[in-house]
């Protein structure tokens, strides 16, 4: 499949999602963008922008949740003009969908809502590629009725093309923990669809601190790279300048001074590896 003018999926070098997990200000996501542009054009990648305007999964109601639709969009829309990359941010209501789609190149469903599917119609309605993140309490081979429901939506509306990605973000583990199995990635990969991991989210601790999520980002190396020696399509990354200091999933997102040399390796191992897809 293409996402701005771009060949992803089986066969086509692997390609990065990544950003902060929300939109904190005009001017982080404007010093963020440009720095991911600058690790991009090094290494050759391509790479989608990825933020939210509205975290409305939020663990407590007192956390903080972004700028909110029209302001967030409009400084994606910013983001775009100035450093040029292309965007992906999520919703989280089908009243939504619309305006999304009006300004990013991927709308994303979160992983709660993978079941929800009047979201899941109403963004693959817009005719925009999808990227619908597996819910922590699905088995992976159950998003091949996700997946239909999407592609028939999208059908609806006159698209011909698969526009469909998936992400694997782990799996409940008990109380407040996630594991990986990996072999949900080839399954998940039997729709066709292309596969992409979501290496700092696998690592959170949902609602590890009470009122907000914890996450462990020592392991979004380990993972990320069984992830991509196993052959996904693409890598997902939340990234921060300061990640403790975040306002939102500090505890597993990926340090910015820090992300160019892991992809570096991940990108040696992709070449090692890559007489062996999935």
């Amino acid at each position: 499949m293409r996402i701005a003018g771009q060949d992803v999926g089986r066969g086509h070098p692997i390609f990065l999602i990544a950003g902060p997990c929300v939109i904190e200000s005009e001017a982080l996501a404007l010093r963020v963008a440009e720095a991911l542009r600058g690790i991009a054009d090094r290494l050759g990648l391509f790479l989608v922008y990825k933020s939210s305007f509205d975290k409305a999964n939020r663990s407590s109601g007192a956390s903080y949740r972004g700028p909110g639709e029209q302001e967030g969009l409009r400084i994606l829309e910013k983001v775009r003009a100035e450093i040029g990359l292309p965007l992906l941010t999520d919703i989280h209501t089908p009243e939504q969908a619309r305006a999304a789609a009006d300004v990013v190149d991927i709308i994303q469903t979160p992983a709660f809502l993978a079941r929800q599917t009047d979201l899941i119609v109403a963004a693959a309605a817009t005719g925009k590629p999808l990227n619908i993140k597996k819910a922590q309490f699905m088995a992976p081979a159950d998003m091949q009725q996700v997946v239909t429901k999407a592609q028939a939506a999208a059908a609806g509306a006159g698209v011909t093309q698969n526009t469909v990605l998936l992400t694997e973000r782990g799996t409940t583990f008990g109380y407040n923990n996630l594991v990986v199995d990996m072999r949900g990635l080839a399954i998940m990969a039997e729709t066709g669809c292309p596969v992409i991991f979501d290496a700092t989210h696998a690592v959170q601790l949902p609602g590890g601190l009470g009122d907000r999520s914890g996450g462990d980002r020592r392991f979004v190396p380990l993972l990320a790279r069984a992830a991509v020696a196993a052959g996904i399509d693409g890598l997902f990354m939340e990234t921060h300048p300061d990640p403790d200091k975040a306002l939102s999933d500090g505890p597993n997102a990926w340090p910015l001074d820090g992300l160019e040399a892991l992809l570096r390796s991940l990108l040696a191992l992709r070449a090692a590896t890559a007489d062996h897809p999935m």
